[in-house]
């Protein structure tokens, strides 16, 4: 028996092609489609002055109907969505906004509060500039550029992956300067409601995200009172690229049942 897809959305700085490899391994292990969007001012997508979680939400929205529309699709009453970090708070507010349209929802370190945003984020912005100043001839030096501002190399490449050689001259395909200026707006959860379909809430023991779980649950609860709550001890707040078996792991079984708990 088909079953519905699920879309997935990136988080800040990432794209599509961040889940391209977990995506295909999903599709093979729960026998659905998977499709990996790229959100406003990211990817491929087009570049918008407006970088808000409203805006956000009305281009997944749009998109999730224009999927109902098609003859392939049109089969499914709801879709599955999972989101990471910038992309979780998207597809929340979107159940929120659209329960009818959701069928389940997966989180990914990332809980449905306002909380500020890790001052890395103004870090990697100010080296992202930086490195456009420069006007770099190789990827080398981008890199060695953005060592002062990100020790983690794994984090360096997750933002080199933006860094795209135009006439041959290296150029961020993001707009820096946009991403910048929405940061204050990113700590933000401007959404309300109450999404009753099944909701699994994945977290890293390690990342900052994981604590509101523990001091705000009756507020969380109320906006999903069907949701769950795998933590990954070990991992950070790229629970999915540092602990992808785990990962892969919860997300299948939750997909299966809709929960990663035996029901009596």
């Amino acid at each position: 028996m088909p079953v519905e897809p699920l879309i997935v959305c990136h988080g800040l700085f990432g794209s599509k092609q961040n889940w391209q490899s977990i995506g295909k391994a999903l599709e093979k292990r729960t026998h659905r489609d998977i499709i990996s969007l790229d959100l406003r001012n990211h990817g491929d997508s087009p570049h918008s002055p407006t970088h808000t979680y409203p805006a956000m939400t009305n281009d997944l929205i749009a998109f999730l109907e224009n999927m109902k529309s098609e003859p392939h699709h049109r089969k499914f009453p709801k879709l599955a969505l999972m989101g990471h970090s910038m992309g979780g708070k998207v597809v929340m507010s979107a159940a929120l906004r659209r329960p009818e349209l959701v069928s389940k929802l997966v989180v990914v370190d990332m809980p449905p509060i306002s909380m500020p945003l890790s001052n890395d984020f103004q870090k990697y912005i100010k080296g992202m500039k930086e490195v456009e100043a420069a006007d770099v001839q190789k990827q080398s030096e981008a890199d060695q550029i953005l060592q002062k501002y990100e020790a983690n190399p794994g984090v360096r490449m997750f933002l080199l992956t933006n860094l795209k050689k135009h006439q041959g001259k290296y150029h961020w395909r993001v707009p820096v300067d946009t991403l910048g200026k929405a940061l204050g707006n990113m700590g933000d959860f401007p959404a309300d409601g109450v999404y009753e379909g099944p909701t699994l809430f994945i977290t890293g023991g390690k990342s900052p995200y994981n604590k509101p779980f523990d001091t705000h649950p009756d507020d969380i609860k109320a906006m999903f009172p069907n949701s769950e709550r795998v933590v990954i001890p070990d991992a950070g707040h790229w629970v999915h690229s540092e602990k992808t078996s785990e990962f892969m792991n919860v997300v299948q079984g939750f997909l299966r049942k809709g929960t990663i708990y035996e029901r009596e």
